[in-house]
């Protein structure tokens, strides 16, 4: 270790003889046009043993200049499309002038083709090995609005500045990285010395990372002087009213702007101080002497959780809420500061040494807080798992909430790779929790020395992940090998179990069973009357294994008792000497919804309600085995009553899922068995049991959100006798049905397409359908959609099985139609988007030879469109029919909540109809399911 410090001073002495980039800039702030006029003279430092006849320049704000660009992409990836429809005053792009040499001599210089926000300089001379060049650039940035990444200008006036000035890219491997812009908070910029004079309107009050040399202030202009040394990033803050305050001790100064008014002054220096002294203690003196912590730092990566509640529902104190918000930001802040990764490719180091912090911050100052905070100490809850777990347990189960998902990601997949819920949670505490483990398993504070010793390392010269897996490696007592093959370069699970066990008075014999075979070491405890009595690691448990031990007293044995394992399944880790049936866990009644406890048979009991016009509104309770985190198997089972008929109803599922691990597009496999007894017509059941299997395919960029479904399902359905069935073969009748489909979709494009394939007794059909929407960069939408539906046989006479042209019959139930039986009043109106997908009722509304359609929408300003729609038809004996339909669509909420206007169509003008508010049609989702996936697909 000795040698690994002295090493690093030499080093640092080494490369203090050849400075760093130094970057002068004169900055000129037009506040009121939202522009910066720059003048920058930038000396490169080649501190490579190449000789570069071009250097990478990152010009990050310029992505904000295009709907093309890599940053406007990934907002749409994230169905966020605020950047997509915004003014062109609220977009940022920077417009250089000139780049010349020290001579005045112009430099020739090139955007990239896939990277409009990094730029390419053609020097006039190659910059030898330790060699400097100067280069004079001439630029104006347009800052953009703060909405798209909380850096930008605000409404209030104030200037957020980053990424707002041209840097150099590092260069690594003999070759600079090019990285755009993604939102992602990870420039790749190079050590750099600042020196920058900025002139500003004199309202304007300057904070930034910076220290301040010198300032000038006036009744119309401030001048500020700043300087710092290796600085990746320069940040700057311009504000009407400066809500930065500077707090320092002999280790740090930090400027900090975090929002909390209800913590006086006095506790926040208390609490800065203590964080600040901790991350000392645990990484080392800081390469820098100032970090600045501000709001928008925070909340673009706040503390999800229950702390992410209103102030007046949050279960923690103000004083514990702003040390978390502080702790977090700050180790954030600190790492990027004093870290001299690749921050896309090698962000899990940054993660990792963040949450493994905060964990041993929790871990030293509050050993016995809850994840729940203080309501942890209502009796009403004491019942539910999540109430009383350890506040460090809340990283495993986000983390496992994705794995469950089958959506978890590698540690060592690039940032821009990652969906968002695993870029923003899952994989930051996945990376944590993978350094825990390490922790726990070797023992001695090893990782936190080698995390120290890679620090001090890291601050003197350009490094990666392969040095801090050589440090680690060079300190630990034996082979860990695996932590980087399992834990960080795959996504391979870790589950053991235990097989047959058997005991004497003074010994155990007991089998692991290994469900993955990943051969990773796992933690035996052994227990008596609940108290652990010893400790093993058990090292290449790769295939099934017996071991024997001294049994000590124990009344019990437990794989990873204290989770310090990030395992896939706790719920078969454990083995009770006492009784019969010593491993049969007892059942556990809760309300609503519960983390997953290992030790029970969890049912969870919800109030279900289901509305229909013949069934009226239905109460009843729905009993499952559903908790947060995704199980193999699952049920539920709703009995209602019906409010209308006074009869019970209801319906029921139960699935086994079977999460495909290796890789290919194949990740999912479903056996369902759903089945449902409701009213159809007034006075008349429907019954519906139907066994499915479901083959899930995707790409394997999960960011594409692009999906293929293979579900193959046999319907069986019973309808008892009443006036809506007209002859006997639509009153019992079973379908099998063979559907393929394919979807992608974004914020700014929808393609959806399929195939379906129906076979009965009395009818057999094939159908498929085209979907296709754009968001254009006019900020104009059209919406497209083709469908084709024949009979390959028919031996019915009714028009039930027919292809329905402004609605379909449902006679599978696959729709949540208010009043399926109903031919006028408001329920005949509801519209559903299938088949013929016409607006208009028409004289023909089915067809029972073949139909094909298109229907084609086009908004005039924002959630008004107007659409059209044209089709042929053809029924046995008469001649194919054309019909349309056109109108005007208020699309409120798509999908969810939409209106449809008619104006005119094969029945002549609409509007001079009587009862034209008859012939509005209409769509609206009551499922809250439904309704919650418009929100969380941003996340997934």
């Amino acid at each position: 270790m000795k040698y690994n410090y002295l090493f690093s001073i030499l080093l640092f002495f080494t490369l203090s003889a050849s400075a760093q980039h130094y970057s002068k800039m004169n900055v000129v702030v037009d506040a009121e046009n939202k522009m910066l006029h720059i003048k920058q003279s930038l000396t490169y430092n080649n501190t490579s043993n190449d000789t570069l006849a071009e250097i990478i320049i990152n010009d990050w704000n310029h992505a904000f200049s295009s709907k093309k660009s890599a940053l406007a992409n990934h907002f749409s990836d994230e169905f966020s499309r605020s950047f997509h429809l915004a003014k062109e005053k609220d977009r940022g792009y920077t417009s250089i002038l000139a780049i010349s040499d020290v001579n005045k001599k112009n430099m020739q210089w090139e955007r990239l083709d896939k990277h409009i926000d990094v730029i390419k300089i053609l020097l006039n001379s190659p910059i030898l090995p330790c060699k400097k060049e100067i280069i004079i650039i001439e630029y104006s940035v347009k800052i953009p609005n703060e909405k798209f990444t909380k850096y930008g200008f605000d409404k209030d006036g104030n200037l957020i500045l980053k990424h707002w000035y041209l840097s150099p890219s590092q260069y690594k491997n003999k070759q600079f990285i090019q990285q755009s812009n993604e939102n992602l908070d990870d420039i790749p910029n190079a050590l750099t010395d600042f020196e920058i004079e900025i002139e500003t309107p004199s309202h304007l009050k300057l904070s930034s990372n910076l220290d301040e040399e010198n300032q000038l202030l006036s009744d119309d202009k401030n001048y500020y002087s700043l300087k710092a040394s290796n600085k990746q990033e320069a940040v700057l803050y311009l504000q009407k009213k400066n809500t930065f305050n500077n707090y320092k001790n002999e280790h740090i100064e930090v400027s900090c702007g975090i929002d909390d008014a209800k913590v006086n002054e006095t506790k926040k220096a208390e609490l800065i101080d203590k964080i600040t002294r901790f991350t000392a203690e645990k990484l080392g003196k800081s390469f820098t002497h100032k970090i600045l912590i501000s709001q928008e730092d925070y909340q673009r990566q706040p503390f999800y959780g229950l702390n992410q509640l209103p102030g007046f529902l949050s279960p923690f104190s103000d004083d514990f809420m702003f040390e978390l918000k502080f702790l977090k930001t700050y180790l954030n802040n600190y790492l990027k500061e004093n870290l001299q990764l690749n921050p896309r490719n090698e962000a899990w180091i940054y993660d990792g040494i963040q949450v493994f912090l905060m964990m041993n911050y929790i871990e030293k100052y509050y050993p016995n807080s809850k994840m729940t905070g203080n309501l942890a100490d209502l009796k009403l809850l004491k019942s539910y798992h999540f109430i009383n777990l350890p506040f460090n347990q809340q990283y495993n189960y986000l983390h496992m909430l994705m794995a469950r998902k089958n959506l978890d990601q590698a540690l060592n997949e690039p940032k821009n790779k990652l969906i968002k819920f695993n870029e923003q949670i899952a994989n930051k505490y996945k990376a944590g929790l993978s350094l825990n483990y390490l922790d726990n398993f070797l023992g001695n504070q090893i990782v936190n020395s080698s995390i120290k010793e890679f620090m001090l390392l890291n601050q003197y010269s350009s490094s990666n992940a392969r040095q801090f897996e050589t440090i680690l490696e060079k300190n630990a007592p034996q082979k860990i090998d695996w932590f980087f093959k399992t834990m960080v370069e795959s996504r391979d699970l870790i589950d053991f179990k235990f097989g047959k066990v058997t005991k004497t008075k003074d010994s155990i014999s007991f089998k692991i069973i290994n469900k993955t075979n990943t051969n990773v070491p796992i933690s035996l405890y052994q227990l008596k009357n609940n108290t652990i009595v010893n400790k093993v690691w058990i090292h290449n448990v790769s295939t099934d294994s017996t071991f024997s031990i001294p049994r000590l007293g124990a009344d019990k044995i437990v794989l990873n008792y204290n989770n310090e394992v990030p395992e896939y399944n706790l719920r078969n880790n454990w083995k009770s000497f006492n009784g019969f049936f010593f491993n049969n866990r007892p059942f556990k009644l809760n309300f609503f919804k519960d983390l997953e406890e290992p030790h029970y048979n969890q049912i969870f009991y919800v109030p279900e309600v289901e509305f229909n016009a013949y069934d009226g509104i239905a109460l009843g309770l729905r009993i499952n085995n559903r908790s947060m985190l995704n199980k193999p198997f699952t049920f539920s089972v709703s009995p209602m009553l019906s409010t209308n008929t006074g009869t019970i109803v209801g319906k029921f599922n139960a699935m086994v899922e079977d999460n495909i691990r290796e890789k290919g597009k194949l990740y999912n496999i479903r056996y369902i068995v759903a089945g449902s007894r409701f009213h159809y017509a007034p006075n008349a059941f429907y019954t519906n049991f139907v066994p499915i299997v479901q083959f899930r395919f995707r790409d394997e960029n999960l960011r594409k959100n692009k999906s293929e479904l293979i579900q193959l399902r046999q319907v069986y359905i019973n309808r008892e006798k009443s006036a809506f069935t007209l002859d006997s073969s639509t009153e019992n009748y079973n379908i099998f049905n063979a559907k393929y489909s394919n979807f992608q979709s974004e914020g700014t494009k929808h393609f959806y397409f399929s195939n379906d394939f129906q076979l009965a007794s009395s009818f057999g059909k094939i159908a498929t359908e085209i979907h296709y929407r754009k968001l254009f960069e006019n900020n104009r939408q059209i919406s497209l959609r083709w469908f084709f539906g024949a009979f390959m046989y028919r031996s019915t006479n009714s028009d039930f099985f027919s292809f329905g042209l402004d609605r379909p019959n449902d006679y599978m139930f696959d729709y949540n139609l208010l009043g399926r039986s109903e031919a006028t009043g408001i329920y005949s109106q509801q519209y559903v988007y299938a088949e013929g997908g016409f607006k208009s009722k028409l004289q023909d509304r089915f067809a029972n030879q073949w139909m094909s359609t298109i229907n084609a929408t086009f908004n005039i300003w924002n959630w008004i469109q107007v659409y059209g729609d044209v089709g042929m038809m053809k029924n046995k004996y008469s001649n194919p029919k054309f019909v349309y339909d056109s109108g005007l669509h208020l699309n409120l909420v798509p999908d969810y909540f939409e209106l449809f206007l008619p104006v005119y169509s094969s029945n002549g003008f609409e509007l001079n109809s009587n009862n034209y508010g008859e012939k509005i049609r209409f769509v609206v989702t009551l499922s809250p399911k439904t309704l919650v996936s418009l929100f969380t697909r941003k996340w997934f």
